[in-house]
């Protein structure tokens, strides 16, 4: 057999290289052109009757799960009701994304001494 290639012709590694381009740009440039941050999540622990770290700054979208180490139950509880947990016995956990920013003040309904804040900013 017989084949003739022509210069001009498209190589076919060359036309799959810019097909993985146009594909990869599909699916990450939205995510680039709208701004978008990885997600990030931090842990709280409750000890001793208390939450640790007592005070924490994050950046929006950042989800906090508190994990209860005590043997007793304690709550994570908004001041502005605009979170709360169950009540969580040893090792149970509670979590929560923070979409916006501002400061989140945080009490334990069982054992209303124990208090915590979160400061939301932009970072």
């Amino acid at each position: 057999m017989n084949y003739v290639f022509s210069r001009n012709a498209p190589h076919p590694l060359r036309a799959c290289a810019v097909l993985a381009l146009v594909l990869c740009a599909a699916f990450v440039a939205p995510a680039i052109l709208a701004g978008a941050a990885p997600s990030s999540t931090v842990d709280i622990g409750i000890a001793k009757f208390a939450y640790g770290p007592k005070e924490i700054t994050i950046a929006p979208g950042t989800k906090i799960v508190w994990t209860n180490h005590d043997e007793t139950p304690h709550t994570v509880t908004g001041n502005d009701k605009s979170f709360a947990s169950k009540g969580l016995d040893t090792d149970d956990k509670f979590e929560h994304t923070f979409a916006n920013e501002g400061d989140f003040t945080y009490y334990c309904t069982i054992h209303p001494f124990m208090t915590g804040v979160v400061h939301v900013h932009k970072q």
